[in-house]
């Protein structure tokens, strides 16, 4: 036993015993091909995309502290690849050390369906390459680490607005956050925005696939740091952008946002500690009946039929939403798979008590809108058990957990 615990010691690798971050990041296109239906807008059924009004990429962090590596990948697409999807991807990383994956969607209205992987052959499917080209941009990213430092700094902008509630008290977060990776020379490595808006900026009619205004944005911050910049959409289930005057638009608001996020001075420090990470996966009952043919019949004629007969057998044991909560010094990362109204989010920075939280939403697969209880109450778009299928309090229920976990890789409680 002792030989053998001495050999598995001796081809660790040295990364293994370091002390501090490494971090690399890489970008790649996964612009699918024209004739690709579109995702987002219920209006457009099945439509198929006319071409490429911009590219859509992938944008990929690998941190590693100690033997421990978190893998954070922001895609311009609307939701995150699904159950089978995320399972396939999460194990071929999983086989160079890279079990944890935060797999981050913008929510953009102009990207390609994820739930039909038959286009345009089962054999030469786009979600198949998409998956293929995850996992390369990863092991990329993976391969050119380096020691790192990390910081996150954040402000209260006006660029986005409520657009569910009617109310005069309705919840707003408005916390722009960027964190900066960079080498020990200071040199950016990569940057993640996390900001809460709907990417809905260009017309449904618009037949195109472009990633909106996060694309914009950042590419604006690239262009200004010759780094790779990741979008991390908040909980903006029920929030739009709320452009400054003379600049509506996905380019121009894209431009305001990076301004924003470029003016922030961000402090990086180095990592200490191990990197702690928790998921679990959630059952809750559905409230959309899709084992009725009458409704299955109203929805597929709302929709189309591949994405309701997707969400049926999806949901035929319940809606089963995931949970990752991550921390790296004081910084919280918390990623939700779906629509999560913005009071969430903001509940569970008040109590969170730490550095700096990053909620990120449509992470690591989609289950539709979560609304708050007191939203599902007032009622409106977003709280539909359509749109909405998880029982009354799933969200609150996730938002729980989510602290526990979170406390607990603190070392403030015990919590299995």
């Amino acid at each position: 036993m002792l030989l053998r615990a001495l050999t598995m010691l001796a081809i660790l690798s040295p990364s293994a015993w370091a002390v501090g971050l490494r971090a690399g990041a890489a970008k790649a296109d996964v612009t699918p091909p024209a004739g690709f239906p579109m995702w987002g807008y219920a209006a457009r059924k099945d439509a198929r995309s006319e071409g490429v009004r911009d590219k859509l990429h992938a944008r990929a962090l690998v941190l590693e502290v100690g033997v421990d590596r978190l893998a954070i990948v922001s895609l311009d697409l609307g939701r995150a690849p699904p159950r089978d999807s995320l399972a396939r991807i999460k194990a071929a990383l999983a086989k160079i050390g890279l079990g944890r994956v935060m797999l981050a969607a913008s929510h953009t209205h102009h990207g390609p369906v994820l739930e039909d992987d038959s286009w345009p052959t089962p054999k030469t499917s786009y979600v198949r390459a998409l998956e293929d080209k995850i996992v390369a941009v990863v092991k990329e990213a993976a391969g050119k680490l380096v020691v790192a430092r990390v910081g996150v700094a954040g402000k209260q902008v006006a660029l986005n607005r409520n657009r569910h509630s009617g109310r005069p008290d309705a919840p707003l977060d408005r916390e722009l956050l960027v964190l900066r990776v960079e080498t020990e020379k200071g040199e950016a490595i990569a940057h993640a925005v996390n900001f809460a808006a709907h990417p809905t900026m260009l017309p449904a009619r618009l037949l195109r696939f472009s990633p909106d205004w996060p694309g914009f944005m950042a590419e604006a911050v690239e262009k200004e740091t010759k780094a790779p910049c990741l979008f991390l959409q908040g909980a903006c289930g029920d929030l739009s952008p709320n452009p400054p005057k003379g600049e509506a638009g996905p380019e121009k608001f894209g431009a305001a946002v990076a301004k924003e996020a470029l003016s922030l001075k961000v402090i990086c420090v180095g990592v200490e500690k191990r990197m702690g990470w928790r998921e679990e996966e959630f059952k809750f009952a559905a409230r959309v009946p899709l084992d009725n043919p009458l409704v299955k019949g109203l929805m597929a004629q709302a929709f189309y039929p591949a994405l309701v007969a997707f969400y049926e057998r999806e949901y035929a044991d319940g809606v089963r939403p995931r949970l990752c909560v991550g921390l790296l010094n004081e910084v919280a990362f918390v990623g939700v798979s779906g629509e999560v109204f913005t009071g969430h989010s903001l509940h569970l920075k008040r109590r969170a008590r730490t550095g700096r939280v990053i909620f990120v939403g449509y992470c690591n697969d989609y289950h539709q809108y979560f609304p708050t209880i007191e939203a599902a109450a007032e009622g409106g778009y977003g709280t539909e058990f359509y749109i909405a299928p998880a029982a009354f309090g799933a969200g609150e229920r996730v938002m729980d957990r989510a602290l526990l976990h979170l406390l607990a890789l603190r070392g403030r409680l015990k919590v299995e």
